[in-house]
C-alpha cells in the first residue's frame, strides 16, 4: 500500500457523497482532504478484527469482501467495483471490522476521517439517505448469499456466481481476474471442486474457458441451473 496526498478531489471523476455534501454546503472551501491509497493485487485493504478508523471509498480497481473463517477457510460475500464504500457495514456498528477486504487488481482507495462522516451523517439528510441506500444494498447482497449457501447445491451456486460475474462485467465474455481458490471461496467449495465445475461446465458447452477468459455460451441453461439450485 502506498499513500498519496497530492490527489485533488475536484478533478476526480468518481466524487463520493461526502465530498458532494461538503462542496454543496460550503463551496470553494478546502474542507475535504482524504488520504489516497494505492493497493497492489492481493493487498489487504482492511482486516477483520482491526479497528475502524476511516470511511473507505473505492475509486479504481476491484476488491473482494470476505469473512475469515476457521482453519483458513474464507467466504467471499461479494465483489466491490467503483464507486463503492468499503467497510460501510462497520461505520456505525462496532469499533472493529467484522470482515476483510482485499484488492483483486491494482486499486485506489480514499481514506476519509470517520468522525467527519459521522458528523455529516447526522447533520445532512441527503447524505444520510445515500449512505443508508448503500448500506441496504450491502445487506441485501449478504442475505442473498446466505440463502444461496444454505439452499443451493454446488452446481447451482456455481451457475449463480457465473451470472453474477457476467452481470458485474456487463458482458457474457469477461476476464475472470480471480484464482480458482478465490472462485471457490465465493460459493463455499474447495479449490479442487471449483476446478472440477469449471471443467464440467466447459465440457457441457455452457461456458468457454481459456485461462482467465470466460464466455457464457448457453445463458438459458446457466439460468436454469441457477434457478433449480
Amino acid at each position: 500500500m502506498r499513500f498519496s496526498k497530492k490527489i485533488n478531489c475536484d478533478s476526480c471523476i468518481l466524487k463520493c457523497d461526502i465530498y458532494t455534501t461538503l462542496n454543496k454546503d460550503k463551496p470553494g472551501q478546502q474542507l475535504f482532504n482524504p488520504l489516497h491509497a494505492h493497493f497492489k493485487k492481493h493487498d489487504v485493504i482492511c482486516k477483520q478484527g482491526t479497528e475502524v478508523t476511516h470511511a473507505l471509498f473505492l475509486v479504481k480497481g476491484s476488491a473482494k469482501l470476505y469473512i475469515e473463517g476457521l482453519n483458513h477457510k474464507n467466504i467471499t460475500l461479494y465483489i466491490l467495483k467503483p464507486p463503492a464504500y468499503i467497510g460501510l457495514l462497520c461505520f456505525f456498528d462496532k469499533p472493529e471490522y467484522s470482515y476483510s477486504v482485499a484488492a483483486l487488481e491494482e486499486s485506489e482507495v480514499c481514506f476519509i476521517e470517520l468522525s467527519l462522516v459521522k458528523k455529516l451523517y447526522v447533520e445532512n439528510h441527503d447524505l444520510l439517505l445515500s449512505l443508508n441506500n448503500a448500506f441496504g444494498k450491502s445487506v441485501a447482497a449478504i442475505m442473498k448469499k446466505i440463502i444461496s449457501l444454505n439452499q443451493k447445491q454446488a452446481r447451482g451456486r456455481f451457475a449463480e456466481n457465473l451470472i453474477y460475474l457476467s452481470e458485474m462485467h456487463g458482458s457474457a465474455k469477461f476476464h475472470l481476474g480471480m484464482t480458482r481458490k478465490e472462485v471457490g471461496e465465493m460459493i463455499a467449495i474447495s479449490e479442487e471442486n471449483a476446478v472440477r465445475l469449471f471443467t464440467e461446465f466447459s465440457k457441457e458447452n455452457i461456458i468457454s474457458l481459456k485461462g482467465q477468459e470466460i464466455e457464457i455460451l448457453d445463458a438459458a441453461l446457466l439460468k436454469k441451473i441457477n434457478e433449480v439450485g
